[in-house]
């Protein structure tokens, strides 16, 4: 697994709560015809307004199956990061950070149509739209902090412990490199100090004369 426990159930468990919602929603209402828990009929909360509105559905099919649509993308590309090979991996950590990046931009719409419009509001969208504002919060926290699953991304895993530790030099090796070329360099210099000292001779001797 790519990825420690602790991220994947982070990764998972707002849109598992986003999906409960969302068949909640679907089973109780639709299905079933019945009134969902916690609303108020004729108050603030009144999910059967909202849900009743010509805003709940798209071509007849209501907004919660796009949602539970959504949801269930999520978990199976946090299946890919968790699991995919390299190069899913890096599809699915791009794919994720854009679906999530989509669903949050339907947010403002859908609650300003509650708030605004309809007057009304449904709780049970609410925690929908809870679990996708947090779902991208998260993404993006875990794919940009440093030490995240996006400095994954196109990088290979290196052991901490060869992390900033210099290269080791033996004297040996240093030796077997550098030895025929040490051996000449050694000679040339040898050579050029014993003229400098000949020629620093002949220069003090010449000078001694002059000095008596």
């Amino acid at each position: 697994m790519r990825i420690t426990r602790l991220k994947l159930l982070i990764l998972v468990v707002m849109s598992l709560f986003g999906l409960g919602a969302a068949l909640e929603v679907f089973f109780t209402y639709y299905l079933l015809g019945q009134s969902l828990p916690g609303c108020q009929p004729g108050g603030f909360l009144d999910c059967a307004r909202v849900l009743g509105s010509t805003y709940s559905q798209i071509f007849g099919i209501p907004l919660e199956l796009f949602a539970a649509a959504y949801f269930i993308i999520n978990l199976g590309l946090v299946y890919l990061i968790a699991f995919g090979s390299d190069g899913v991996f890096r599809r699915a950590i791009n794919a994720i950070f854009i679906w999530r990046f989509l669903g949050l931009m339907i947010v403002p719409y859908l609650v300003f149509v509650e708030l605004f419009i309809i007057h009304a509001l449904c709780i049970y969208c609410t925690m929908m739209h809870i679990a996708i504002v947090a779902d991208f919060i998260i993404i993006s926290y875990l794919l940009f902090y440093k030490g995240g699953i996006g400095a994954q991304v196109g990088l290979e895993s290196i052991p901490e412990e060869e992390v900033g530790a210099p290269p080791s030099i033996s004297r040996a090796s240093v030796s077997s490199r550098a030895g025929p070329i040490s051996g000449r360099s050694a000679g040339w210099l040898g050579t050029e100090l014993h003229a400098k000292a000949a020629d620093l001779n002949r220069g003090l001797q010449a000078s001694l004369p002059l000095e008596r």
